[in-house]
């Protein structure tokens, strides 16, 4: 009897070792077959190029060569080892490779927050959360140097909230951690920021002579991974082009993913914050104010930037592992019939998983499928065009810059707000969106702009239709092309 229980533990341990496995498995399958989805920003493009000329250069850029308003301007690329992975995969596979790299972050990331969770919950609550995490990231998972790094900031976070947890200090062990996230994207501002908040969990309700020692090294730490996080080829300036971004202003309103979010329609992040308040009141969670400080923390930045909703899904549940776990044994004692999933119906489900992952690899490997790029982010005819008319100086659409830096034509803009700074590219936006639209023959004017590239649903070529000097000579349904008249002229004779 005795055997056959300790059997029976041995298996089910097995099985829930197998289940973070099976999470990641689905999540890599299911990303690999909607993969062109992962291809609808065209900043992969210039991610891509610069990966690509790191390589071939075997040095980092410090200043800006691929605009024509910025030459030689400091810049430096805080993710230029996710931009080196992208470039390499692409080289070997093309779009495919991209796709890949960005499906296995994801499966990494499902599977890296189920293990954790599994800490304290029971497995099909973690599979759960991680498929809602999953779920509520849809919009921002995209073949980009963040998703690469979103697995570094689960495992980060996770071994600080064990350690505040346990009332204790993080191992700096875990240091060459944060040097990792430092070099693949500049979301490794954040990891810095929740030590602090971290440190107030595991200090609440201690003794205070204990608290001003756990304190101290808690700030020692905080102090090492600072150290850390410069452990890069830039070295400290990788922490300082990481908060550029921070000081854009008003400009962060009008990038789509730094904008605020948007209620006007139910949304998957709405329903998130239902469930979670729901959560709370349904199970009579009483959670410390450094704990809720810190959900609350995580809530705002996900209300103020879009972007910042999957650091939202993959962390609350974190936060939250541990009081749910001690809330739900408690039940589960008192009702005496709490048992775990059995071990023979999560290697069912594994099983399954591993079934369905070799089908759909077979199947799409059949299937000879070909990703490509979205469409509307590749004005490739009327750059064509463009270059068969020898234009020198584009005034191209936001979304248009990473695809002319892929193809080696020096941009007006791009998706490199802090380079090109607050002033410009809100005059920019305010010009060709139709809040400011005088501000557009200034601007053509100032900068010499023999052409223009805007987006064919937008306000700035029916603005250019009725500027006195310009003419426009194409148009399809992604981009709109204007060239002055008097160029046009020359080049007719």
């Amino acid at each position: 009897m005795s055997l056959s229980f300790a059997n029976g533990i041995a298996a089910q341990g097995r099985a829930r070792a197998l289940v973070p496995l099976c999470v990641g498995a689905g999540a890599y399958l299911f990303f690999l077959y909607v993969g062109d989805t992962l291809l609808q920003d065209s900043d992969s493009f210039w991610q891509i190029k610069i990966g690509q000329w790191i390589l071939d250069h075997r040095a980092l850029p410090y200043t800006d060569f691929y605009s024509f308003t910025r030459p030689g301007a400091p810049w430096v690329s805080t993710s230029w080892l996710s931009q080196v992975a992208f470039a390499l995969s692409y080289a070997q596979w093309g779009w495919a490779g991209p796709v890949i790299l960005t499906a296995l972050a994801v499966a990494l990331s499902a599977a890296i927050l189920v293990d954790l969770l599994d800490a304290h919950l029971e497995m099909p609550r973690s599979v759960l959360f991680a498929m809602l995490a999953v779920v509520l990231s849809l919009h921002h998972i995209l073949a980009r140097p963040h998703i690469l790094a979103l697995p570094v900031m689960i495992a980060w976070v996770g071994m600080l909230m064990n350690a505040a947890d346990r009332r204790g200090t993080p191992s700096w062990a875990w240091l060459p951690l944060m040097s990792l996230w430092a070099n693949l994207h500049g979301g490794f501002v954040l990891g810095l920021a929740l030590i602090g908040p971290m440190a107030f969990v595991a200090l609440w309700g201690l003794e205070s002579d204990k608290q001003v020692r756990l304190l101290l090294r808690w700030f020692l730490f905080g102090v090492a991974a600072v150290a850390a996080c410069c452990v890069t080829p830039y070295g400290w300036r990788t922490l300082l082009g990481a908060t550029n971004i921070l000081n854009l202003g008003e400009l962060l309103t009008v990038i789509s993913e730094w904008s605020p979010v948007n209620f006007a329609s139910f949304n998957a992040f709405e329903g998130a914050l239902f469930g979670l308040i729901a959560l709370g009141l349904y199970r009579g969670l009483t959670l410390s104010p450094p704990r809720i400080l810190l959900i609350l923390l995580l809530t705002w930045m996900a209300l103020s930037h879009v972007r910042s909703i999957e650091a939202f899904a993959f962390l609350v549940p974190l936060v939250l592992a541990k009081p749910l776990g001690e809330k739900f044994s408690q039940q589960q004692a008192e009702a005496q019939g709490g048992a775990g999933w059995p071990s023979r119906y999560v290697t069912a489900t594994g099983a399954l998983m591993i079934v369905a992952a070799a089908w759909t690899s077979t199947s799409l490997f059949m299937s000879h499928h070909r990703f490509n790029f979205t469409m509307d982010q590749t004005p490739v005819a009327a750059l064509d065009l463009l270059e068969k008319r020898g234009a020198q100086r584009i005034f191209n659409a936001y979304k248009f810059g990473g695809y002319l830096i892929a193809r080696d034509i020096p941009v007006f803009v791009d998706g490199r707000a802090e380079l090109y700074g607050e002033k410009f590219v809100m005059d920019f936006f305010n010009a060709t969106e139709g809040r400011k639209p005088a501000l557009l023959p200034g601007l053509l004017d100032e900068h010499k702009i023999d052409a223009t590239l805007l987006v064919a649903d937008s306000p700035g070529p029916q603005i250019l239709d009725h500027l006195k000097g310009w003419k426009r000579i194409y148009a399809d349904d992604i981009a709109v092309v204007h060239v002055r008249e008097s160029a046009d002229g020359a080049a007719a004779h």
